[in-house]
């Protein structure tokens, strides 16, 4: 069921629709909105719309190094399941002669 939910990101009130629970919309908004305040405070001044697009950047960032990680985990699991599946035919014949 669509629903609006309201939310306030660096100091603007947004009215957000969609099918998400209204908790992760709201969490959803705080990290954007504590993104752009981590941006604002290594800047003298700049513009909402640049914080935005910082912020932005950063959570891209963020999202990638974590995919990145998920790879990685992914592929270091593959190579220990085929070290694990090489040992045990390695192991095979032995137990099989006994």
């Amino acid at each position: 069921m669509t629903k609006t939910i309201d939310v306030e990101i660096y100091g603007q009130r947004y009215s957000i629709t969609g099918e998400a629970e209204e908790s992760y919309v709201k969490k959803l908004a705080e990290l954007v909105d504590s993104q752009m305040k981590q941006v604002a405070t290594g800047l003298r001044s700049a513009t909402p719309a640049k914080l935005a697009v910082l912020a932005a950047i950063n959570i891209a960032h963020e999202l990638m190094e974590s995919e990145r990680k998920s790879r990685q985990g992914e592929a270091d699991a593959d190579r220990r399941v085929a070290s694990l599946m090489e040992s045990i035919d390695q192991q095979m014949p032995s137990m099989l002669s006994r």
